[in-house]
């Protein structure tokens, strides 16, 4: 059983009838390559346009394409969650942040963005912090949510940030929603490595699509914008806006 704080949740019930008048540029254009992306970023560099107005974040949908990632109970796909959330995500920072933050989708469909084309994305916007959503999958019954660091020593201020970014989502994800909390991990995965030498950079599993509880969670519209928030207000709460 999840719980969940109607209060909390009915912030998103008030906003959901608000229609969006614009829409960043690269959300219109919908690329299919993260490269065509990087390139019209460089131009707009170059024309003097500035993107660093306000902290930049990129959100990392995992997988995509012919790569599922974990396939869990009831049919549910890893990159489908993933993407998802990413959207609701943009959509929440929108409606209800008022684009407080300067946030951008390593993949905005069901398109496979190599690992390196991800992280050339941060590096590109000169991004503040980079998230990679993801999700678990076990053969016994675990359960909850994991932050993963990169497993380095040589990046001292932007792992201790990475850590205390993970635990702001963490608990909000577990106070707000009911997850268990497992912790924050390390690990050498590649879109960690490639961007914590520039920025604070996590990964986070948001549960086992492996358990039946939380694949069915993920199967209902209100729990991926329930998810999606904790996310964003973790976020917020870490760069104590």
């Amino acid at each position: 059983m999840f719980l969940f704080d109607a209060n909390w949740y009915q912030i998103l019930l008030k906003f959901e009838v608000l229609m969006l008048i614009t829409l960043k540029f690269w959300k219109w254009i919908k690329p299919k390559n993260v490269s065509f992306v990087i390139l019209l970023l460089k131009m707009c560099f170059i024309f003097g346009q500035d993107l660093q107005t306000k902290n930049v974040i990129v959100i990392d949908p995992g997988h995509g394409g012919k790569d599922t990632g974990a396939i869990g109970k009831n049919k549910v796909q890893e990159k489908d969650v993933a993407l998802c959330i990413a959207k609701e995500i943009l959509r929440l920072n929108k409606i209800l942040l008022n684009d407080k933050f300067d946030m951008y989708s390593t993949r905005y469909n069901d398109t496979l963005i190599s690992l390196s084309d991800r992280s050339r994305l941060g590096k590109t916007l000169k991004a503040d912090l980079f998230v990679s959503l993801h999700c678990n999958a076990s053969a016994t019954s675990s359960k909850g949510m994991d932050v993963y660091v990169h497993n380095t020593n040589n990046e001292e201020v932007h792992i201790k940030n990475s850590i205390a970014l993970g635990l702001s989502i963490l608990n909000e994800s577990a106070l707000k929603l009911g997850f268990k909390k497992r912790g924050v991990q390390f690990a050498n995965f590649q879109v960690l490595r490639e961007n914590t030498t520039y920025r604070p950079s996590i990964l986070i599993e948001m549960g086992f699509v492996t358990n039946t509880d939380e694949a069915d969670y993920f199967l209902k519209s209100k729990n991926i914008r329930a998810m999606a928030l904790a996310i964003l207000m973790g976020l917020y709460n870490h760069l104590n806006i």
